[in-house]
């Protein structure tokens, strides 16, 4: 199976005209995705995409297109015979790296490519993601990894052994996810231009429907916070686990000085309190604020972040990000060093499309790597999962099995078309949930 060609496309729907999304950082998204399809000299296509909020989504495009000559005319089995070294040739590329390296636009696209190759991969086996993964021996997992920069915190030798602890007791868990589902929290009731109303019902509506774990969007005013905050404690009640979001706005001392006024509505953890690159913040924050966890990951451009995150105990709870990271090769290791650390994977995903993502990731998180559901919840937001062909399944606040081949990346065509963003034309809310 050759790859003949790939094409990337600027896909963005409208949400900022119904403030889906909105916090204190970004108060009027537009979810948008670069989107790749990989051409193949047979009838199997992979796709792939990465998230944005609008804006700036061309420039994803454009780095695509610049990487897609790293991979036409390479053949698939080329790939998946070493996954590392596909991994270590994409975004290893001398001109093109100097515009990263492993970071910025560059690695969002790196993630929609490399994304792409897996749901190519997983179509070719007839597997969804997951179970391609889980379906794998040890040794081939850490084949697909590059270790390069992190094995002062884990080695090859230390994640295989992970994973080869985990063995004997993989099926086991396999049956549990298909018959249970892995659990899930959600964010769709309290995004922050929401009206009181609106949460309200939000709260009611997700309650109805098997939730029990809730994430607000707080950062922009104490005291609307504080009112906020009770109304969703009122809908929900203290047994629910309630999380909160500052999205980066806060100062290091300002984000202590603010968790304290918030500490009375119990929080799990507060997530993003200031800047994501500042590593030492975080862990400054984290001790001061304890037993509130500090939880972030979204905006975590690589895993040698993650490493010094991890090492600085400066966060509790990791977030990762299926398009941040630079795709499933990236993410494989960051699991494999929360593991080791003692880390609650929690991904993100507020956007189109990482929703489809993260169930796959946190299925074979379970089942291979960290064998516990314990403070492990995937995030989950109620927007646009009828532009997939195959979209998530919840059922009671749990994401279900995918059983379909691939990544649960592909786009319908009539939303694609809809919603491509061609240099300035309207967008629209028809088809929008």
């Amino acid at each position: 199976m050759i790859i003949t060609r790939i094409t990337a496309r600027d896909i963005r729907f409208p949400t900022s005209q119904t403030l889906d999304g909105s916090d204190a950082m970004n108060p009027d998204p537009d979810y948008s995705a670069a989107y790749v399809t990989i051409h193949t000299d047979g009838p199997l296509k992979g796709d792939g995409l990465t998230f944005t909020i609008g804006r700036g989504n061309e420039l994803c495009v454009a780095a695509i297109e610049s990487l897609a000559p790293l991979l036409i005319g390479r053949s698939l089995e080329s790939i998946t015979s070493d996954m590392a070294g596909f991994w270590r040739h994409i975004t290893g590329d001398s001109q093109l790296r100097w515009v990263g390296p492993e970071k910025g636009v560059i690695h969002l696209a790196t993630s929609a490519v490399v994304n792409a190759v897996w749901d190519l991969y997983a179509k070719s086996e007839g597997k969804p993601l997951w179970k391609l993964l889980s379906d794998m021996t040890p040794e081939q997992i850490v084949g697909a990894i590059d270790f390069r920069y992190v094995t002062d915190a884990i080695t090859p030798d230390e994640a295989l052994a992970i994973l080869q602890a985990n063995m004997a007791t993989r099926e086991q868990r396999v049956a549990e996810m298909i018959r249970d589902g892995y659990p899930s929290y959600t964010t769709s009731a309290g995004w922050l231009g929401y009206s009181d109303q609106k949460l309200r019902a939000q709260c009611r509506d997700l309650m109805s429907r098997g939730w029990s774990n809730f994430k607000i969007k707080v950062g922009r005013d104490l005291q609307d916070d504080i009112r906020r905050c009770k109304i969703i404690r009122e809908e929900i009640g203290w047994d629910s686990r309630l999380m909160m979001d500052a999205n980066q706005v806060w100062d290091v001392d300002q984000a202590v000085e603010y968790m304290k006024s918030l500490a009375e509505f119990k929080p799990w953890f507060i997530e993003e309190p200031t800047s994501p690159d500042d590593v030492l913040g975080h862990a400054k924050i984290a001790k001061a604020i304890a037993p509130i966890k500090v939880a972030t990951g979204e905006m975590c451009q690589n895993r040698v972040m993650f490493k010094q995150f991890m090492q600085a105990d400066g966060l509790q709870v990791c977030q990762l990000d299926s398009c941040r990271l630079g795709g499933v090769n990236e993410i494989l290791v960051v699991m494999l060093m929360a593991k080791k650390f003692g880390i609650p994977v929690c991904p993100h995903a507020g956007g189109v499309g990482l929703c489809e993502y993260v169930q796959h990731l946190s299925l074979f998180d379970y089942i291979c790597v960290s064998a516990t559901l314990e403070d492990r919840i995937a995030e989950y937001s109620d927007h646009l999962h009828d532009c997939f062909v195959h979209p998530l399944v919840m059922q009671d606040g749990r994401y279900m099995p995918p059983q379909d081949p691939g990544y649960s990346a592909t786009m319908k065509a009539e939303a694609l078309d809809e919603f491509e963003f061609k240099g300035g034309t309207p967008l629209t809310t028809a088809s929008l949930n």
